[in-house]
């Protein structure tokens, strides 16, 4: 029989137990609600900054105040392509075309140039009379608007000329546009108190309305500040200078086409793939500010070497390999956005980051007119920088000797030790002698892909690993 004491230390023993086992469900419980809402924190957080990502490439710089009718709001924007675009003897054609098939007819030609203006992201300023009025550049800053608004123009007397008017007759004329551009700083605004409208102002824009007032029906006419941002995609047309109020003189060309060979069928009227590639590489500009201003701004503090210094060094050496290794223009254009965009995913989180880069190029990117197919293969470019994975392509080849350049650099002692300094901050503990091995175990294992990363790098990167050789023998 079991004694009473004995009957006591079996029961206490039992209660005890029952603590346990609760106090054990209790805290694994505990933690186990608390990774979810971890978990959960993270993918609010990941989804929000991808949306404040995506949403601010397309934030409008102007302020529409509606709520202050009386104040004038204003913002100065340095680079803007602004085209004036006029009906020549306008005021000949109203005295004989009745006004309201007048106004009919006016408004079908300023219909298709909002389509065109519309297709190349150019801002429509306003109408006056048979005067069309439009800006590049504004509100977005961008690169490109000097090439996208002399296409604008371009079609627009490309449809003028095609035009055949149901109005015209023995005793009128074919219409005819001149048009004129020029490239400078303006300073935008909304004015007015009961009707309130967008405009913009400065010397920029009377410049462009001298060269449309100076220039010859059925012709572009731009200014030498406009020519030097687009003589490498056009064929122009010299044809001397003109003198501007307070400005001296400024030179004037005609611009007479796309070049035959960035053309479809070199007939000088449509983009091809080159031209637009060519684009693709002034917009890559925008993109990269955009990105490396984010990378500067919000990467956390503890990232001593995957920071923005050293997207900067990937995406110059990806430029450097890519031309020695003699990449085509699209080619280079993928390697160096995937270059700029593969240590992206640190915004969100440090585990797993390729996957997040991967998210945000294509949230991203199609903002910047990359097609889908593009996008695909940045990602896959990507997916490659991740340790462990071999290459298949040149590009790809490319990509991993610029990510991994560091290793035949004379500064490498350096740049291992802010890597060791990351590791540590982010919690993965290594003594500083495990870290000397698993660099020289590492560097021994490595070789670089491309022919101009190991004529580069490969005799510097023997120094630094017969150094880490002699640490790890200390």
């Amino acid at each position: 029989m079991i004694s009473i004491e004995m009957l006591g230390v079996i029961v206490g023993a039992v209660i005890l137990l029952f603590i346990g086992v609760y106090y054990f469900f209790g805290v694994f419980k505990r933690k186990l609600v608390m990774k979810i809402k971890k978990e959960i924190r993270q993918e609010i957080v990941k989804e929000y900054k991808i949306k404040e990502l995506r949403d601010g490439i397309q934030t409008k710089e102007v302020v529409f105040a509606t709520n202050v009718p009386h104040k004038t709001y204003t913002k100065k924007h340095e680079q803007v392509t602004v085209l004036f675009a006029d009906i020549q003897g306008f005021t000949k054609i109203v005295e004989l075309i009745n006004p309201e098939l007048l106004i009919d007819e006016l408004d079908k030609l300023f219909f298709r140039f909002d389509e065109a203006v519309e297709k190349y992201g150019i801002e429509k300023i306003k109408t006056i009379g048979d005067a069309y009025m439009c800006a590049g550049g504004i509100p977005l800053k961008n690169r490109t608007n000097p090439v996208e608004v002399v296409l604008a123009a371009l079609e627009m007397q490309h449809f003028m000329k095609n035009l055949v008017h149901p109005l015209v007759n023995e005793k009128t004329q074919v219409w005819e546009l001149r048009i004129g551009i020029h490239t400078g700083s303006v300073v935008s605004g909304m004015i007015g108190r009961k009707k309130i409208a967008f405009d913009i102002w400065g010397d920029t824009v009377n410049i462009a309305s001298r060269m449309e007032s100076s220039g010859i029906a059925g012709e572009v006419n731009i200014t030498g500040v406009t020519y030097q941002y687009v003589k490498d995609l056009f064929v122009c047309q010299y044809r001397g200078k003109m003198p501007i109020k307070y400005k001296g003189e400024t030179d004037m060309y005609f611009v007479k086409s796309i070049r035959p060979e960035l053309s479809i069928n070199g007939d000088g009227l449509i983009p091809n793939d080159i031209f637009n590639i060519r684009l693709q590489h002034l917009r890559f500009g925008d993109l990269e500010e955009f990105i490396l201003d984010r990378l500067r701004t919000e990467l956390p503090s503890e990232l001593y070497y995957h920071n923005v210094n050293h997207t900067i060094d990937v995406v110059t050496r990806v430029e450097i390999l890519g031309r020695a290794e003699k990449l085509t223009d699209e080619e280079l254009l993928l390697v160096k956005t995937a270059a700029l965009l593969h240590d992206t995913g640190f915004l969100f989180q440090c585990e797993n980051h390729e996957e997040n880069s991967k998210l945000i190029a294509r949230e991203v990117l199609p903002k910047y007119k990359y097609s889908e197919s593009q996008i695909e293969c940045i990602s896959n470019l990507i997916e490659v920088t991740k340790k462990g994975i071999e290459p298949d392509s040149l590009i790809q080849m490319v990509l991993i000797d610029a990510d991994l350049d560091y290793l035949g650099r004379s500064d490498y002692m350096i740049l291992a030790s802010n890597l060791y300094r990351e590791k540590s901050a982010l919690k993965e503990e290594y003594s500083q002698n495990e870290w000397e091995k698993l660099q020289y175990e590492f560097i021994l294992n490595h070789r670089y892909y491309t022919n101009s990363a190991r004529r580069l790098r490969q005799v510097n990167k023997n120094v630094q690993m017969e150094k880490l050789r002699a640490l790890v023998n200390v």
